[in-house]
């Protein structure tokens, strides 16, 4: 029987298929740890196998994420997924990390909310932040091309796990953004942890 290993490790494989066994389904929450500890480990690894330092030191992020709101307004979920295009799906920054960035370029003026529909703040960028990113032109040039490099190299050396991997990194983003809204009940939570054990079910069963 197939089984697919989340991250690919036995640690997770094994906490994974333990709690299906007990017959409690994997839960939200532990789903949510799970997709967080997966992007910590894309995050160290910079997405090309092995250990390197981490993807962005200082205000690398904020300068990447200014980058791209200039390009037109986005909120926090797009952003990730700009930066996972980027990449072609070999990193995307967590929204633990993203998120607090915004609000930090909000308090520093370079980036300001803008009224839109839903529970989701979409940035713009402000005349501050256009010329912020004007001072430092060189550094998001290298940025933008780091990220766009390690795109070329995971889609020179992608494989056949390629689909797999595309699929559990929409699936994380989709869990994560829609269970961390404001407006996400108890019941809805439940519901997406139900839908989460169903497809693992399904995964398991298949030969």
């Amino acid at each position: 029987m197939f089984r697919f290993s989340p991250g690919g490790t036995g640690r997770h494989h094994h906490q994974y298929h333990g709690q299906h066994r007990r017959g409690g389904g994997i839960g939200i929450e532990r789903f949510l740890h799970w997709a967080e500890r997966l992007n910590d480990g894309e995050h160290r690894r910079g997405g090309g196998g092995g250990r390197s330092r981490r993807m962005f030191d200082g205000g690398e992020l904020r300068l990447v994420l200014l980058h791209l709101i200039a390009q037109e307004p986005r909120h926090g979920y797009e952003l990730i997924k700009a930066i996972e295009a980027l990449t072609a799906g070999a990193y995307a920054p967590s929204p633990g990390i993203v998120y607090p960035t915004l609000t930090l370029l909000d308090e520093m003026e370079l980036i300001s909310a803008q009224e839109s529909a839903g529970s989701r703040k979409r940035f713009a960028i402000t005349d501050a932040g256009q010329a912020h990113l004007g001072e430092h032109a060189e550094a998001v040039a290298a940025l933008v091309a780091r990220l766009e490099t390690m795109g070329a190299q995971r889609t020179r050396g992608e494989g056949e796990g390629a689909p797999v991997r595309r699929a559990m990194h929409n699936l994380r983003h989709a869990v994560v953004d829609r269970a961390t809204r404001a407006d996400a009940t108890p019941e809805l939570l439940h519901e997406i942890a139900a839908l989460i054990d169903e497809v693992a079910q399904k995964v398991e069963r298949l030969k």
